[in-house]
């Protein structure tokens, strides 16, 4: 009896040492645990804190745009390659083209449609189609002495305002276009790389005398000048 009780008391021992290791690891366990969190949390914090400060810290005066995203920018919204470059007093130039433009494309098209209209009703026969008439001057009345002569004036005046109306169409394109071109010089003009000593210096100097090869006599033999003179030497510094 007395061993069986020795045994049960080194049995519940061990039990209470393998359950303190394990209580140990696990609160070893535990704390790395927390440990590497609060790295990790500490780490976004120092990145996130650099990224506003360098954001905070960015100099405008010293920025220089991309050429690509400028142009793609203008492409997709025109103007955006100018805002995006920093450029907004080029805004207004563009968008008055695209208005200027679209208005003169409306009112040429309106016009068009209305002398077509007149065009056709002073080409058929029919008496109650006279739309022309309220193209004309007061008092001007159309008959058999000047039908033709005033066929051909609704002829060219509606080809003219269709000529128009197309070319204030492509004129919108060419400002479109022209906008997007500008984005992307205008940040590719940005990049170039220009010393502050910039400057010019002129100076006096001689110009020494030169020798030439007579083509003419034997060959090998040269002639000399004499003739010296004053001159300004530049040197451009960039």
């Amino acid at each position: 009896m007395l061993c069986l009780h020795f045994c049960f008391i080194a049995e519940a021992q061990t039990i209470e040492k393998i359950d303190s290791v394990v209580n140990r690891v696990k609160a070893d366990t535990i704390v790395k645990t927390d440990e590497a969190i609060l790295t990790t949390h500490d780490s976004l914090v120092i990145l996130n804190l650099d990224k506003i400060a360098k954001r905070q810290q960015r100099d405008w005066t010293t920025w220089k745009p991309d050429p690509k995203r400028a142009m793609w920018l203008a492409i997709v919204l025109p103007g955006a390659g100018q805002i995006y470059n920093r450029k907004y007093w080029k805004l207004p130039i563009f968008y008055g083209g695209f208005i200027g433009c679209a208005y003169a494309m409306r009112w040429n098209n309106q016009m068009y449609a209305d002398y077509a209209q007149a065009y056709i009703d002073i080409m058929d026969d029919n008496p109650n189609t006279n739309s022309f008439k309220q193209f004309l001057h007061l008092g001007v009345q159309i008959n058999e002495s000047n039908m033709d002569r005033y066929k051909e004036v609704f002829r060219k005046r509606k080809d003219r305002f269709r000529r128009w109306r197309d070319m204030s169409f492509f004129c919108i394109i060419g400002v479109y276009a022209l906008s997007v071109i500008d984005a992307y010089v205008d940040a590719s003009l940005s990049q170039f790389d220009i010393s502050d000593d910039l400057s010019l210096h002129l100076e006096p100097g001689i110009v020494s005398p030169t020798s030439t090869i007579d083509k003419g006599k034997a060959a090998g033999k040269q002639v000399f000048s004499s003739n010296s003179g004053v001159g300004i030497n530049a040197a451009f510094i960039f």
